[in-house]
């Protein structure tokens, strides 16, 4: 069956503390007569955690902060597959809920409720999923975008290489994506190519970028112990942070990133996401959980192309 007959959505869990403890948000469909979670088909060509973002601002009036992915949901409309896409989410802001033909209905209600007010089963073993993780803070490590390719480049400093005119676009492609985390923190290789992959992204968060010398090509090269070091050392930062890289360097990074996180990289649970042969502007997100003791934990592995969902 071709890509083109699936059916792709996303939608969201989003969760607050109200006055009823944890609280979950359920929308009526009128056209439907149900009660169902935030979500909605993809546009032609959009990315699923944007679409994620958008169903859920465009139903509730609420803009997410997305969380740990939770379980695909698999089903036909028809004769035709639907998949829909979900995250744990948290509210950024609030943009004021619009009721339409679509959506007329938003409520916050008690976790403990879903069942009674949920029309479908599965959106209830959402909630119940989504309630029992933890909040999370995302580690993402990036591969930069397409760069200008080596044999063209005349400069005597392959540090100097910059990013194609399609890496460029790539990397405006990513401002929308990576903020749908709610990161907060940018780092990169201090190679011209890493740098211009975050910039635009760090820009928009009006703040600059925190270059990482061991996670040049080069220093790899030298010294990869430095590289595994460094990023282990930056795994256990709270802050929601992105890592921009090279394509030689994953491998080292991703797996200190999953050692320091005390995961396996060979466990099969995990061993597709944390395959380091990311394509430009791909990359993987470390959902983090943090206990009071300073210790952490993964609670969700993930990974993203710009062209797939």
């Amino acid at each position: 069956m071709s890509n083109d007959s699936v059916i792709r959505a996303a939608g969201v869990v989003l969760l607050r503390t109200g006055e009823q403890g944890q609280e979950f948000a359920v929308v009526h469909r009128p056209g439907r007569q149900d009660w169902s979670l935030p979500k909605g088909k993809l546009d032609e060509g959009e990315h699923a955690l944007l679409a994620a973002l958008r169903e859920c601002d465009e139903e509730t009036g609420y803009w997410p902060i997305l969380g740990a992915p939770l379980p695909l949901q698999s089903y036909s409309i028809g004769s035709r597959p639907k998949i829909v896409h979900y995250w744990r989410a948290s509210v950024r802001e609030e943009n004021g809920f619009a009721p339409d033909d679509e959506v007329d209905e938003v409520r916050w209600l008690p976790v403990s409720e879903a069942a009674d007010h949920l029309t479908y089963p599965a959106e209830v073993d959402l909630v119940s999923r989504a309630a029992a993780l933890p909040d999370t803070s995302p580690f993402i490590l990036l591969r930069h975008t397409q760069a200008l390719k080596r044999a063209k480049f005349d400069g005597a400093v392959d540090a100097e290489r910059p990013l194609s005119g399609k890496g460029r676009s790539q990397a405006k492609a990513l401002v929308p994506i990576l903020d749908a985390f709610g990161v907060d923190d940018v780092r990169s290789s201090p190679s011209r190519r890493c740098h211009q992959t975050v910039v635009k992204f760090a820009k928009s968060l009006s703040m600059g970028v925190v270059h990482e010398p061991a996670l040049t090509e080069e220093a790899h090269r030298d010294n990869p112990a430095a590289a595994d070091a460094r990023i282990a050392h930056l795994v256990r930062d709270r802050r929601p942070m992105v890592v921009c890289s090279h394509r030689p360097v994953l491998a080292t990074i991703v797996t200190a990133a999953a050692r320091a996180l005390g995961v396996d990289p060979g466990d099969e649970r995990w061993r597709a996401e944390l395959d380091p042969r990311l394509s430009p502007g791909s990359f993987i997100v470390f959902h983090r959980a943090f206990g009071k003791d300073g210790s952490v934990e993964v609670v969700e592995i993930e990974r993203h192309t710009l062209s797939k969902p």
